[in-house]
């Protein structure tokens, strides 16, 4: 009896260390993004340090394919975004998803009953629809938020933005943005691009193609720092916040409870800032997702 309590206490001890030797491999996946690459060799690099054996499915696919994986037991961890709980349980029209604790706690308690999913702590960053100026035209003018684009407009200012037909015509969109700020963008004060992609967008911007001094981007696009541009503020919160968070299967938590703990300090130091300079190390100087993820928590003492 005492040898095999001994044997228990060695066990707890392991366990608490890190070393959680007899469950399972812990199958890390991410979005096909750069993001989700980022973020999901961050998370890799925390477990692994910590002992934990991980089997990598970073850049899996879409968030359709990584969620379906996380949900048929397939996939053990990967970042999400708390936004996006939104269209997981078709609840667009609540506001709470404009709040970012509400929307946290409320994706949190939705996907746990629903799911055995749990969100672990989120990261500061806002990764959703915005507005990026360029900086020059930013600091001249004083644009730090939509509310100040939005007064300098009405003064006569010259604008003109680059973006999705998507981002221009669908109501939760430039028109939302428009009728909480009040302002309105005429034809010749847009640039319609095919595709969805940001990176065009904000190289249009960067390079003042057709007069274009704006883009519409994502809250922490890598390309916005790098080529010279600025994101504006949403203070009215018309989008929903999209919060990187790392969600886990609630049965991988509890063989590896310490998860949480590690995860936490990782994912509080992401604001938008730190990531749109992480996410241009990868997507606008070519450097390995990996590699960048390594250099930033060892940076942050975090590895």
């Amino acid at each position: 009896m005492v040898r095999f309590r001994g044997w228990m206490g060695v066990s707890a001890l392991l366990l608490s260390m890190g070393i959680a030797q007899a469950a399972d491999p812990v199958r890390v996946g991410s979005k096909i993004d750069t993001e989700g690459s980022l973020l999901g060799n961050v998370i890799l690099q925390v477990l692994e340090k910590h002992g934990v054996k991980t089997v990598n499915k970073i850049q899996l696919g879409t968030t359709q394919v990584v969620r379906g994986a996380i949900t048929a037991g397939e996939l053990d961890i990967y970042p999400e975004y708390t936004g996006n709980g939104a269209f997981f349980f078709n609840d667009e029209k609540d506001s709470a998803w404009k709040n970012a604790a509400e929307g946290y706690e409320k994706v949190k308690k939705l996907d746990a009953e629903k799911n055995h999913l749990v969100w672990l702590t989120p990261a500061p960053a806002n990764n959703t629809w915005t507005i990026a100026v360029r900086k020059d035209l930013a600091e001249k003018n004083q644009l730090n938020s939509l509310a100040d684009l939005s007064a300098w407009l009405k003064k006569g200012g010259t604008f003109k933005l680059a973006a999705s037909a998507e981002f221009i015509e669908r109501s939760d969109a430039l028109p939302a943005f428009e009728k909480a700020y009040s302002f309105d963008l005429k034809q010749d004060q847009l640039l319609s691009l095919a595709g969805g992609d940001t990176a065009v967008t904000i190289s249009a911007a960067a390079q003042q193609t057709s007069g274009v001094n704006a883009a519409m981007a994502y809250g922490t696009d890598g390309p916005v720092a790098a080529l010279g541009l600025q994101t504006l503020s949403d203070p009215k919160g018309v989008q929903p916040i999209y919060a990187p968070t790392p969600v886990i299967r609630e049965s991988v938590l509890k063989a590896y409870p310490q998860i949480a703990e590690w995860l936490k300090p990782v994912f509080s130091a992401l604001d938008e800032k730190t990531l749109q300079q992480l996410n241009a190390k990868i997507a606008v100087d070519g450097q390995d997702a990996s590699s960048v993820a390594t250099e930033w928590l060892q940076q942050k003492k975090l590895l």
